[in-house]
């Protein structure tokens, strides 16, 4: 069999200049890895691999996934796990066995996906005399001419297939990645303008909300790359001036960096340190418990209000709360699951009365989720009200 039999399509089937220049440039990259010219390529590739890739990149090469699903049923004429391009693969499936393998496509699906495939350079026609597939084998069986589709093109395409799948998936991913950054700038953004409408901080939160709609609509699953940096880019845009409103309404005591390290180093190094009295283990606490009665310092606030406006609390209280004594012991609980030291909470009580320190500690917990240091925020309140600047009636009026 010569090298260029059967490079014409049968029938009515045109032979054009993208064919012949197809069909040439096969011929001569078979020649030079015939010449063991080929330098790295070896015109072989596993073809499940190979077509795992190709489905991969199919976009860059223009091709459906119907498209694979032929050359997969094509694949699976060819006995060989490898495809060796360095000669022509040629299988001839009759048109009824390839519908069936394509899942009973209709033959005219079928053309019009062949036609995609070989418009791709992955196939060539081989086709006989009167256009039928078929072979001729010698007496030993082995095949000496076949006239079908030439899946060699496919096989010397591999390096670049599996190059352009590798560009697929970084591509993917990026979009991946677009597309998480995206979700999470509109939940912290929303979330932050939520909580500053929420807490009747000063700023232009409305005017935020508006632009937050202008920017949040539905994307498609479907969205570029490029549809998504430009939202992405928008959000960053919106979340810094949101950040930066947000900041800018924090007052001292919140942004009290300061303290916040000085109570992670008490919580860390000293939290609750046992030691012994006379044979007995005690706490850091006892001093501060053992103090004379309880401070009697007045409470500006009924504790039905306080109550009310902090029921967070009451989940600590195993009896409930209906004393001041109540509520005093639950803070003290409290105070510890908040991470607040107690040389800090020690420092409170005497310094506002055990029922405002209470108060304090039941308001800390409402706000927890918004509190970034608890015991530092309680050490500026203690400050306040050792210089008698201190009322714990506006934080229950902030919480009502």
């Amino acid at each position: 069999m010569t090298e260029r039999l059967a490079t014409t399509p049968f029938g009515g089937g045109r032979m054009t200049a993208r064919v012949f220049a197809m069909q040439k440039r096969v011929f001569e990259t078979q020649a030079r890895l015939a010449a063991e010219a080929g330098g790295n390529e070896t015109g072989t590739a596993e073809k499940w691999q190979l077509l795992r890739a190709l489905t991969e990149a199919r976009v860059h090469y223009g091709l459906s996934d119907r498209t694979i699903a032929v050359l997969e049923a094509l694949l699976t004429f060819h006995p060989e796990k490898v495809l060796d391009g360095r000669a022509p693969i040629v299988v001839f499936p009759s048109n009824a066995e390839l519908s069936v393998r394509s899942r009973g496509m209709a033959p005219a699906t079928l053309r019009r996906h062949l036609a995609l495939l070989m418009a791709a350079g992955m196939l060539l026609r081989r086709d006989s005399p009167n256009g039928k597939r078929y072979c001729r084998r010698d007496e030993r069986g082995v095949v000496e001419e076949a006239f079908g589709f030439d899946l060699a093109p496919l096989a010397l395409m591999a390096s670049d297939i599996h190059q352009q799948a590798e560009r697929a998936r970084a591509e993917a991913k990026r979009h991946q990645a677009l597309r998480a950054e995206v979700t999470l700038h509109l939940r912290d953004v929303a979330k932050i303008i939520e909580a500053a409408l929420a807490e009747g901080r000063p700023g232009a939160w409305v005017e935020h909300q508006i632009a937050l709609v202008a920017v949040s609509g539905r994307l498609s699953r479907k969205a570029s790359s490029e549809a998504l940096g430009e939202r992405k880019a928008a959000l960053v845009t919106l979340r810094r001036q949101v950040e930066e409103d947000y900041l800018n309404s924090l007052t001292n005591e919140e942004m009290s960096a300061n303290d916040f390290q000085d109570e992670r180093h008490i919580q860390n190094s000293n939290a609750d340190p046992t030691f012994e009295i006379n044979g007995k283990e005690s706490t850091q606490a006892e001093p501060a418990a053992q103090e004379s009665s309880p401070t009697r310092k007045g409470v500006a606030v009924s504790l039905k209000r306080v109550l009310a406006a902090c029921p967070e609390i009451g989940s600590y209280a195993k009896d409930g709360l209906a004393t001041w004594a109540d509520l005093i012991k639950a803070a003290a609980l409290v105070r510890s699951m908040l991470g607040i030291s107690p040389d800090a909470y020690a420092k409170a009580r005497a310094a506002m009365g055990d029922g405002a320190a209470s108060v304090v500690v039941a308001a800390i917990l409402e706000r927890s989720d918004q509190i970034r240091s608890p015991g530092g925020y309680l050490r500026e309140l203690t400050r306040k009200a050792e210089a008698g600047q201190f009322s714990v009636l506006p934080m229950i009026k902030a919480l009502e």
